[in-house]
C-alpha cells in the first residue's frame, strides 16, 4: 500500500521549522515566569530637594572650613607681632643677660678714653686722655667684691653679682678700679645708689683691686681717694680712684688739678663699661628675636 505524506496544512502533526531559527521550548504550564525587576519608584519632589540641600550645605560647610584653616595656616606664617608690655619685657630681658654672654674683654676693654674738663686747665677746649686696662678679676658675690657698708645694700636690693677690673691713666699715676654690680632691675640699681652711704667723705663701693708686679700692687682700701656709682639699666657701676704709689686716703686734697683728673678718669671709665651694658637693645621685631 503506497503511504501518503502527512499534509503540513492540516493541523494534525507537529508543525515543521526552520532549519535555521532557533528552537523556542514550549512553555511549562506548571512553572510561573520569573518576576520582572521593578521599575524603581521615582522619589517624591520635596524629599528630593531635601537631600540636594543638604549636599549643597556641606559642600559649603566644607569650603568654609577648607578656608579658614588655609587663612589660620596664612596668620602663623606671617612674622610675629609683640605688644608693648611683650616688647619692653624681651629688652629688659636682652639687657639683663649682657653679663652673661659679653667677652670680659667686651665689657672691660683694654683702653679707656675719657676727657679732662677745659677749665682744669684753664684752656678752651678739653684734654683727651686714654687709661689702660691692668687685670679683669673672677666674678665674684657683691658682698666679697663690695666693702661692708655697701655689700648690705646691695644684697638688700637683690645684687646677684660683681664683676670688677682696674685701669691705670698714661702716666701710670692714678688707678682706678670699677665693678658691675648685676642688680635685677633698673629700679633696684637705682635705688642702691641712694642708699649707699657716705663715710668721712667716701662714698660705700667697691673694694680697690690690686694686681701684683703691676703699678696697681699697692693700691687697696686704704687708698681710695674718691668713689662714684652711676646706674645703667640693670647694672650698678661702681668706681673708686686712688694713686699708685701707695699713699693713704687724705680728708681734703689740696691739689685741684689732680683732684679733677681723677674724678675724670673714674667717671670716664665707668661710663666706657656702664654704656654698652645699659644701652637700650633695639625694638623686637620678627624674624631675628627669641620667641619669633
Amino acid at each position: 500500500m503506497a503511504i501518503q505524506p502527512e499534509n503540513p496544512g492540516n493541523g494534525s502533526g507537529p508543525a515543521q521549522t526552520d532549519p535555521g531559527e532557533p528552537r523556542r521550548q514550549p512553555a511549562d504550564p506548571g512553572r510561573a515566569a520569573p518576576p520582572r525587576p521593578a521599575a524603581a519608584a521615582g522619589a517624591p519632589a520635596g524629599h528630593r530637594n531635601w537631600r540636594s540641600g543638604l549636599t549643597l550645605a556641606a559642600l559649603v560647610l566644607g569650603l568654609a572650613g577648607l578656608t579658614a584653616s588655609a587663612a589660620g595656616i596664612a596668620v602663623q606664617m606671617l612674622p610675629r607681632r609683640f605688644s608693648a608690655a611683650q616688647q619692653e619685657q624681651i629688652m629688659t630681658w636682652e639687657s639683663a643677660r649682657r653679663w652673661r654672654v659679653l667677652p670680659a674683654g667686651k665689657i672691660f676693654p683694654a683702653t679707656v678714653g675719657y676727657q679732662l674738663p677745659a677749665y682744669a686747665l684753664f684752656a678752651s677746649s678739653v684734654l683727651p686722655l686714654t687709661a689702660r686696662r691692668v687685670g679683669i678679676a673672677r666674678q665674684a658675690s657683691c658682698a666679697a667684691a663690695a666693702d661692708p657698708a655697701a655689700a648690705a645694700v646691695l644684697d638688700r636690693h637683690g645684687c646677684a653679682k660683681m664683676l670688677r677690673a682696674t685701669y691705670i691713666d698714661a702716666t701710670g699715676s692714678l688707678v682706678v678700679t670699677v665693678g658691675v654690680a648685676v642688680m635685677p632691675g633698673q629700679a633696684a640699681a637705682e635705688a642702691s645708689i641712694r642708699a649707699l652711704p657716705v663715710q668721712q667723705g667716701l662714698r660705700a663701693g667697691v673694694r680697690s683691686l690690686a694686681f701684683r708686679n703691676t703699678l696697681t700692687a699697692g693700691f687697696g682700701d686704704a687708698q681710695q681717694q674718691l668713689s662714684m656709682a652711676i646706674s645703667r639699666g640693670p647694672y650698678l657701676i661702681l668706681s673708686a680712684a686712688g694713686y699708685s704709689d701707695g699713699r693713704p686716703r687724705v680728708a681734703g686734697s689740696s691739689d685741684a688739678y689732680d683732684d679733677e683728673e681723677m674724678t675724670s678718669l673714674a667717671s670716664g671709665v665707668a661710663d666706657a663699661v656702664g654704656a654698652p651694658l645699659g644701652a637700650l637693645p633695639p625694638l623686637p621685631r620678627c624674624p631675628g628675636t627669641p620667641g619669633c
